[in-house]
């Protein structure tokens, strides 16, 4: 048995630390180099020695391909493609597009205003690329003027934008909201009686001064709208634009069959013939019946004074819907602001 040339007996390790039988020091015949456990060839290996000594390790890139297999780059691959570029760690070529040239024929024009694109974007219509296609489609109208170019910059408080027929809201001074609210409330912001109110529900830190559309009585429940936007809640409660509103009503049952047709005829009370617009009998238990109906009256009180000139004084009262926004799922007591989609719905529900 053959040891390094320190080793001058069997067992001992002289030499290099930690070397075994296997190998003395780091000149050690066929032994592995210092602190290596590894015989010659493989600390070869794991040096470079040696490494891919395989049928192809000595030829050119070109020439290692499997017989029959044509070289092709990368770059021949990419050229096929059409997407060659210079730099390989770019991402995929894609023409700049060329900036639009300002517009300024239209009445609305302001050089110092936002891009049309850039203010559709931030009101949630769609991202500005989409948006940009929706103007050259021809689908958008400002001021109730067509607009298909890219350029053109507008002041958002000067100006109304639709798409497709439905109003953009681009002024961010304005707000919109739901309340759901509880019986026992009054539909006021202050109360001389101390009475809960609007106001005990909005929060502390709101700065906008904003108003009801319209009221609900006091053991009404369900949705109130609030805004500051004069004009929409002027529209929102006349008579002319007919804006349906939607109620549950719960009376003590069974209901007579012929009830619903005499409501939608017509029921003569104090102040004139009023009438609902639908009646569908949702639900019965014992002893009770709820209802809905929609009606676009405003008249005071006027779901109650309904039910109850039929024989059948109304327990239980809420409102669902008015015009295109629901109260849905929304807890009793809480306010949201409404989406855009649903402001755009209402105030297209009433021509803005």
């Amino acid at each position: 048995m053959a040891y390094g040339k320190n080793n001058s007996r069997p067992g001992h390790t002289g030499g290099s630390k930690g070397a075994g039988p296997q190998g003395g020091g780091r000149k050690a015949q066929g032994g592995a180099p210092k602190n290596s456990k590894y015989g010659a060839s493989q600390a070869g290996a794991s040096r470079g020695k040696g490494k891919g000594k395989g049928k192809y390790s000595e030829l050119p890139k070109r020439e290692r391909r499997a017989p029959g297999r044509p070289y092709r780059s990368g770059e021949a691959f990419a050229h096929e493609r059409g997407e060659y570029r210079a730099n390989k760690w770019a991402g995929p070529h894609r023409p700049r597009r060329p900036r639009a040239a300002p517009v300024d024929h239209f009445d609305f024009y302001d050089e110092n205003g936002v891009r049309l694109q850039k203010l559709m974007a931030q009101a949630g219509v769609a991202s500005r690329r989409v948006c940009e296609q929706m103007i050259t489609e021809g689908r958008v109208t400002v001021n109730g003027e067509a607009v298909t170019e890219l350029g053109v910059r507008v002041n958002p408080a000067d100006v109304v934008v639709q798409v497709d027929g439905m109003t953009v809201q681009t002024n961010d001074k304005l707000v919109y909201m739901a309340f759901n609210k509880p019986a026992g409330v009054v539909s006021t912001m202050e109360d001389p009686d101390g009475r809960p109110c609007i106001k005990d529900f909005l929060r502390s830190s709101m700065t906008e001064r904003v108003f009801h559309v319209g009221r609900l009585d006091v053991e009404t429940e369900g949705l109130l709208l609030l805004t500051n936007d004069g004009e929409l809640a002027n529209r929102l409660t006349h008579p002319s634009y007919e804006v349906p509103k939607t109620y549950l009503v719960q009376v003590r049952g069974p209901v007579e069959s012929g009830v619903g047709a005499q409501l939608k005829k017509g029921v003569r009370l104090e102040d004139g013939v009023s009438r609902v617009d639908s009646f569908k009998l949702v639900d019965s238990a014992p002893g009770h019946v709820l209802i809905e109906v929609s009606i676009h009256s405003g008249k005071n009180r006027i779901v109650r004074r309904l039910f109850e000139a039929v024989g059948y004084p109304v327990e239980k009262l809420v409102r669902v819907e008015m015009g295109p926004v629901r109260i849905g799922s929304q807890k009793q007591g809480t306010v949201r602001n409404l989406s855009k989609v649903e402001i755009g719905h209402l105030l297209a529900s009433v021509d803005m």
